[in-house]
Parts: C-alpha cells; sequence; structure tokens
C-alpha cells in the first residue's frame, strides 16, 4: 500500500531506484531508456558526478538562508551566468522553485510593473491557444488547453487566447510560410485592438510550443512580427522556455533561433536537469528600473526563492552546457534523431508529422495521413503509446487533445543531451514497436465499426 497521492490513483507506478546517463532503473532492475528526460528535464543525464559534487559541497556549505535576510554567492554566481548569456536586454533575475512559479511570476511582475509607471488600467494578459505555462491558477489561466482547464474554469483569471502558430494543421493550401506567420501574428494586433491598447499589460508564449501540441515551432518570422507588435503597442513580450529553453532547441535560450529577444523571460527544467528544483524569471533592466524607482519592492514571494543548493545545482549546469558546448551537441544530435524518425516515420501512415528542433522533437499521429485526420479520442492513442512503450523500456511523452485539447495525439521525445547515436536507434526502434502496438489496435477497432 502506497500512502502517495500519486497522479493515476488506480494505478501504482514501478519504483525508480537508478539511474545512470541516459537509463533509469525499477526495483526489479529493469531498465528503462529516458527518451523525453522525463517532462524535458534531464538534460544532462542521471547520475552526473559534476553536479552531485557541487550540491553536496554547497550543502556541506549552506544548505538554506531566507531571501527575506540574505542573498547566496550560488544565487548570485547563476544569476551574472544566466544574463551574461542570455538574448537582448535581459538583465535581473528572479530565481523559484520551478515552472509553473517562474509564470505566475511573470505575470505578476507585468502587472506591477504597469502599476509602477502609471498606466494601471493595463490588465490583459494575452496568450495561445493549445498553450501550457504552468498548473499555479495564473499560468493555468494563461495556458490555453481546455482539458487541463476545464474543472478549474470557475477559478481561472479571464485571460484572451488566439491561435498558435501551428503550420501543419492552420496553414492554408496555397499559402507561403511567410504570408502564414505574418497573418497568424497578426491575430495578436486584431486582439490587442479589440480589447483596447491601452488595457493590454502582455502577450506570453511559447518559442516551441512543448506539452500540449509537441514541439511545434513557429514559422520563420512570426515572432520578429509578434515582437514588432508588442512594441508598437506598448505591450510587454513574455516567453515561456520552461520546457524549450537551456539548450534543449539547439540554443541556450529557444527564443535566439528566432532572432528577438523578450522583455521577460521564463526557464526552469533544464536549468536544474533534475537535481534540483528549480526555476528562473529573466526581466528587462527597464522593468526593474521602474519598480526600483517606485515601490522598490517587487510585490511577490515564496519561501524558497534563490535557495542555495538549487542555485549552486543550477549553475553547475548551465556551466557545463556552456563550457562542454553541450548546447551545439543538443542541436547535432538533434539532427541526428530527426534523421532517424524521418527515416523511419516519414511515410508511416500514422504519422502526419515531424517537427521541433534540437533534441525537442514532436511527431503528431493520425488516423489518416492523406487527410490529417486525428484518431477518435475514444481510442486515446497517447496513452496506448506511453504504456507500450514503457513496457519496452522507453519513456516517452505522449499527449492527448493536440488540435483542441480534445482531438489529437502526439509524442514528445526530449532525450539527454549525452545520447549516443546508438541510443537513438535505440530510442526509435522502441517507439516504433510502440506506436505500431497502440495504432494498429486503435485502426482495427475503428475498421470494425
Amino acid at each position: 500500500m502506497s500512502h502517495i497521492l500519486h497522479r493515476h490513483t488506480r494505478k501504482i507506478p514501478p519504483r525508480a531506484v537508478g539511474g545512470k546517463g541516459c537509463y533509469l532503473y525499477d526495483d526489479t532492475g529493469k531498465a528503462y531508456l529516458d527518451g523525453s528526460g522525463g517532462a524535458a528535464v534531464s538534460c544532462l543525464g542521471h547520475g552526473d558526478p559534476d553536479i552531485i559534487a557541487a550540491i553536496t559541497a554547497q550543502t556541506e556549505k549552506l544548505a538554506f538562508a531566507h531571501t527575506g535576510f540574505f542573498t547566496s554567492e550560488p544565487a548570485e554566481a547563476l544569476a551574472d551566468l544566466l544574463v551574461q548569456h542570455a538574448p537582448g536586454g535581459l538583465d535581473r533575475v528572479y530565481l523559484v522553485s520551478g515552472g509553473s512559479e517562474a509564470t505566475e511570476s511573470a505575470i505578476k511582475l507585468a502587472r506591477q510593473y504597469f502599476v509602477e509607471i502609471g498606466q494601471p488600467e493595463r490588465r490583459h494578459l494575452i496568450a495561445r491557444k493549445q498553450s501550457y505555462h504552468g498548473n499555479t491558477l495564473g499560468a493555468l489561466s494563461a495556458g490555453g488547453n481546455v482539458w487541463r482547464r476545464k474543472q478549474f474554469g470557475p477559478l481561472l483569471i479571464e485571460m484572451s487566447h488566439i491561435e498558435p502558430c501551428y503550420e501543419y494543421v492552420l496553414r492554408d493550401e496555397g499559402e507561403t510560410a511567410e504570408d502564414y506567420g505574418l497573418r497568424a501574428a497578426q491575430e495578436l494586433e486584431d486582439e490587442i485592438l479589440r480589447l483596447g491598447p491601452d488595457t493590454v499589460m502582455a502577450f506570453i508564449a511559447e518559442p516551441v510550443v512543448g506539452a500540449t501540441m509537441g514541439a511545434v515551432p513557429a514559422v520563420e518570422g512570426y515572432f520578429k512580427r509578434i515582437r514588432e507588435i508588442c512594441d508598437t503597442h506598448g505591450v510587454l513580450l513574455i516567453l515561456d522556455e520552461v520546457m524549450c529553453g537551456m539548450g534543449r532547441t539547439g540554443h541556450l535560450f529557444a527564443c535566439q533561433a528566432d532572432g528577438i529577444a523578450p522583455d521577460i523571460a521564463c526557464v526552469a527544467k533544464g536549468l536544474g536537469a533534475g537535481y534540483q528544483p528549480i526555476g528562473a524569471m529573466l526581466c528587462s533592466n527597464a522593468i526593474f528600473e521602474a519598480i526600483e524607482a517606485g515601490s522598490g519592492f517587487f510585490q511577490h514571494g515564496h519561501t524558497y526563492l534563490g535557495h542555495p543548493v538549487a542555485a549552486a545545482a543550477g549553475h553547475a549546469v548551465v556551466s557545463k552546457l556552456i563550457d562542454q558546448d553541450l548546447v551545439t551537441r543538443s542541436a547535432r544530435q538533434g539532427e541526428v534523431l530527426r534523421a532517424a524518425l524521418t527515416e523511419r516515420f516519414g511515410q508511416h501512415p500514422h504519422v502526419g508529422d515531424i517537427r521541433g528542433r534540437g533534441l525537442f522533437l514532436g511527431l503528431e499521429i493520425v488516423a489518416d495521413r492523406t487527410e490529417k485526420r486525428p484518431f477518435d479520442p475514444e481510442h486515446a492513442i497517447a496513452g496506448r503509446i506511453k504504456s507500450a512503450a514503457f513496457d519496452e523500456g522507453l519513456i516517452c511523452y505522449p499527449m492527448s487533445g493536440t488540435r483542441d485539447g480534445r482531438q489529437g495525439d502526439h509524442v514528445l521525445v526530449a532525450p539527454p543531451f549525452i545520447i549516443e547515436e546508438a541510443q537513438i536507434f535505440e530510442l526509435v526502434d522502441k517507439l516504433d514497436e510502440a506506436i505500431a502496438r497502440s495504432t494498429d489496435t486503435a485502426a482495427h477497432a475503428a475498421a470494425m465499426d
């Protein structure tokens, strides 16, 4: 009997007892290739001696000091390192415990900024459909996934949601990628004008949409136009890089591929690589100076802000990513993985799209490839694939509701940056078996209806 409130109350998961490199091990000794880094977390794999040593050394020196009284050496060092490599004018860092805290902090900072500069009427946040920004109530309100929001609807803050930049489904036949990107971006300006430009405080988006859509990048030019629209109307741009940041897409910050910089950025997951729970919100110096010149106090906080041990782990992780050129490795191994996925699934009858950047790739599963028609949700394709892959000894990240929160399925793969070529082929082989078992069963059932 377990007294843990597990995510799925009717099925207790196996007990993980060890990890080494790209593998996790349960208490029976079974090995699992960590093909998704958990949830795109374990960028350095498991059991990294350098990160463990940094955590141990910091614990022996100073485990905790509340930021209401102290700052700490590792927190300052991590902030310096992040700012040194951050895009644009990002200049200040707010260290938190994870992604939801980072986006919650970003939303509140955006609101306080406008209060401080005498524009309290700016209160609206615009986000995108099929986005995911975290599970705290503010972050969940910003998220655009219907399934995640539904039962909590009465508790959520009213926010606007425009269409995502989703080329596979929403680009019109005959429309160029550039024209589609401009049309998709125009939805933001249209919504700003509908709400009233003087009432909108920020737009939040994932540079590469992760959990809810399966590694969907924007087409070239989309985010440059988004940046222009925000600047035109004095709206802050918040980029949520919790899942796609910290080297995952082949750039330390995912937005660097789009040639833009946000006013506020959120990172987590790969920042601690799973060795400690940590996230960060970065903001521009202009935002910092507005608060410093006003109240001088960010009216927000959590107990474990800037936790010294977590910060030491984060500093060790980011240092390793940079010093050992693992971000470049992510891009390079991502090309190998994409090629292997394309070779195996490029003409697969139930794989409609292969997309993503770096080691952040997704496959959209369809009932009919030509029509891009998804499976009926009753077939629970994502759940079948996850279970079948796990049986094969592969951890991947399938999800349902890709199209609209109900229809559609995808599989996200995001292995550690240290993955070797042989392990890439192992991942593809096991995923192939899992997809075949799951889609063949569903296709047969659909044919019998």
